[in-house]
Order: C-alpha cells, then sequence, then structure tokens
C-alpha cells in the first residue's frame, strides 16, 4: 500500500480496523492505482481483507456501564473492608470520616477516640494497601498477556516470584525478621525479583536476540529455578527462620502501614500509568510481531519496555506483601470473557477490578477463621486454582 493510505488506516484505527473498513481502503487504493480495473478486479484485490477474523473486528474502550459497574465495585469493596472487624463501624461514619480529613469541607468525625484510631492506624493502611497491590497484579497480568500471547502468563512469569523470595529469605535469615530486618525486607524482595527478571531478559537474548517469546518464557523458567534452589539452600542453613520465612511467602496484609502504601505508591502509579498508556500497543501486539510491524509498530522496542515496567511495579507490589498468586489471572480473564478482548477495556477495568478482587480475599482471610488470620495467598490459591484449570481446559479445546 501507498504511504498515504497506511496513514488512514492508522488514523481510523482509533475506533474500527474491520473486514469492510480494510476492503474499503483496499478498493480505494485499487481504483488510485488503475482506474480501469473491473469490479471482479476490485473484488479480487479486496479479497485479503475478507481473510482478516471477525473476532478482532473492534478494539472497544470501556462504555460507562461497564466503567461505573468497576467503580461501584471498587469503592464497595474499599467500605466493606473498613467497616468489618471486631469493632463495627457503619458506612456512613467511614465516609464522615472521609470526608472529615479532605480540606476545605469543615467536616467535623462522626468517629471518636479507638474508632477512629482503628480506621486509619489499622484497617485504612491494610485496604489501601491492599487495593494498590491487586490493581497491580491484575493490570500486569494483563499486560503480559498481551505481551507474550499466552493467556496463561501471570506477573512471576519471568522470575519475579522467585527472585522476591531469594531476596526475602536472605534478609530474613541473616539479617531477621525484627526492625532491622523489616526495614531490609521489602529492598531484598525488590532487589531480587528485578535481577530475576534482568537475567532471564539477558539469557533470552543471548540465545536468539529476545526474537522469540517461548524462549524469553523458558528463560525465566530457567532463572526462577535457579533461584529456588539457592533459597532452599539458604532455608536449610538457617532452619530457624522457615516460619518466617514461609509466613511471607504466602502473603498477608496484616503488618500494613502507611509507610508501606507512600513507598510503593509511585512504583504502582508509574507502572500502572505506562501500561494504560500503551493499552493500544497491547491489542497491536496480541496479532503477532508481522502484523504489528505492518501497521508500524517495533516489537523489540515495544515488548521489552511492558516487561521492564509490569515487572518493576510487581517488584514492588511483592516486596511489600509477600507472594499472592492468581490475581494477574483470574482478573484479567473475567474481564476478557464478561465485557471485551481488547485490551482498551482489559487495561482499565482489570486495575479497578483487581484492586477490588484483593481488597476481599484480605477480608475473608481475616474473617474466616478470626481472630486468627489465613494467609491471603491461601484465599487467592482457593479461587484461582479451578479457575486456572477451567481455563487451561478451555484453552487446549480452543488449540484443538
Amino acid at each position: 500500500m501507498r504511504p498515504e493510505t497506511l496513514a488512514a488506516i492508522r488514523a481510523v484505527s482509533v475506533d474500527c480496523l474491520c473486514p469492510t473498513c480494510l476492503a474499503a481502503f483496499a478498493e480505494k487504493e485499487g481504483a488510485t492505482e488503475n482506474p480501469a480495473k473491473t469490479d471482479v478486479q476490485k473484488r479480487s484485490a479486496t479479497s485479503w481483507a475478507k481473510a482478516l477474523p471477525h473476532a478482532a473486528v473492534r478494539s472497544r474502550g470501556v462504555s460507562v456501564v461497564w466503567g461505573l459497574a468497576a467503580v461501584i465495585f471498587l469503592v464497595g469493596s474499599l467500605l466493606g473492608a473498613l467497616a468489618v472487624g471486631p469493632a463495627q463501624i457503619g458506612p456512613a461514619s467511614i465516609i464522615g470520616s472521609v470526608l472529615s480529613h479532605l480540606p476545605f469541607l469543615h467536616i467535623s468525625s462522626p468517629l471518636r477516640g479507638v474508632d477512629e484510631a482503628i480506621l486509619w492506624q489499622v484497617r485504612g493502611p491494610r485496604v489501601i494497601l491492599a487495593a494498590l497491590v491487586g490493581g497491580m497484579l491484575a493490570i500486569a497480568g494483563s499486560a503480559y498477556q498481551g505481551v507474550f500471547r499466552n493467556p496463561l502468563a501471570d506477573p512471576y512469569l519471568l522470575g519475579v516470584a522467585a527472585g522476591a523470595g531469594l531476596g526475602a529469605t536472605l534478609a530474613i535469615a541473616y539479617w531477621g525478621a525484627g526492625s532491622h530486618g523489616g526495614v531490609l525486607l521489602p529492598v531484598a524482595a525488590f532487589a531480587g525479583a528485578a535481577l530475576a527478571v534482568g537475567g532471564a531478559y539477558v539469557l533470552g537474548r543471548s540465545a536468539d536476540g529476545a526474537r522469540s517469546t517461548s524462549t524469553l518464557i523458558l528463560a525465566g523458567l530457567i532463572v526462577a529455578l535457579f533461584m529456588t534452589a539457592i533459597q532452599t539452600f539458604v532455608q536449610q542453613q538457617r532452619s530457624d527462620t522457615l516460619r518466617d520465612v514461609y509466613a511471607w511467602i504466602l502473603g498477608g496484609f496484616g503488618a500494613a502501614v502507611w509507610h508501606a502504601v507512600v513507598v510503593i505508591a509511585p512504583y504502582i502509579a508509574v507502572s500502572s500509568a505506562v501500561i494504560f498508556m500503551h493499552r493500544r500497543v497491547l491489542d497491536v501486539l496480541s496479532l503477532g510481531d508481522d502484523e504489528a510491524a505492518s501497521l508500524g509498530l517495533n516489537p523489540r522496542r515495544a515488548r521489552p519496555l511492558l516487561v521492564l515496567v509490569a515487572t518493576a511495579g510487581t517488584a514492588a507490589a511483592v516486596a511489600v506483601s509477600g507472594l499472592i498468586g492468581f490475581v494477574g489471572i483470574i482478573v484479567p480473564h473475567t474481564v476478557r470473557l464478561l465485557v471485551s478482548p481488547g485490551y482498551r477495556a482489559i487495561i482499565p477495568l482489570s486495575l479497578l477490578i483487581g484492586a477490588g478482587f484483593l481488597v476481599l480475599a484480605d477480608v475473608l482471610a481475616r474473617s474466616l477463621m478470626s481472630p486468627a488470620e489465613l494467609p491471603i495467598g491461601v484465599v487467592t490459591a482457593f479461587f484461582g486454582a479451578p479457575f486456572f484449570a477451567v481455563l487451561l481446559r478451555t484453552s487446549k479445546r480452543r488449540a484443538l
């Protein structure tokens, strides 16, 4: 096609890139090149457009209904999580207390003394931290699935979990889980996750120049196995710290404080913003490298950028929450099945629904065996394992 026609296709692809539109462009191209063509020749010239799958007709954004539903789900989850606990605090009192902290409103809080402290010093940081981590894991999972064109990909694909687990194990084993170790633990987990992803990328690039996503995935598995072996060796050497290590690995927000929220919020905000701005790029990458290149996108540049920002956000999240699995699989696929297969819808909805999902999972973790508390990784695995099995069976049927 001529450059003018390609430019016109890119301009209209914001809203629609269906076979009918492509056929019209092809017909216009043929008429421009040879106005004397017959109708039969024009139809044969446009036959290539009809071969495009109608499932990829339109890259829809988020409709008002689904966007509003996701916001209501998140707000309801936050209010419910703040209200549930040994000290019962009603939603109206919570809203009043929140409004009283906003400047220029001059509203007095309906809560007093102990209830105010419970809301803002105990439940508040825990709920906000769970929302940030859940949203990040969900949006990172959707990004990985688009980048690698693999519906079973999740944020731990490139060894993030293994690297973070090794870093946390080293911090707990050699510095303890007390005050000093508690400061070092998130830093060590973040460093381990970043090191694992960097090693996977270098290994995959040395194998075939990072041309194949399957090679990158295999490199991630190799790095994960190596780091898991080191982690097991450290645990055997320092067996007295096994309880603390496994408590972190299973994940939880029992020790959440506002400082942790402030530390990870910038990482999650930047990572989520970059992924959100590249949601159309993910739609193009999901078509394949050849199709992406024909539309003017360089996959070798776009893919490492998205992997980097998704991994950085995931590493920051697991550094303060521990290893929480299945969120990056459950949420994006639920959005994909209920709303749209386009990443223009999956990315923003995964961010909102993922936040609400993990907040509710945390409510279950601290309520099912109260006053004891379940690790949140157990709760997400309880829902995620059957979901993953169904997804795997469905993917196998489609492949056949």
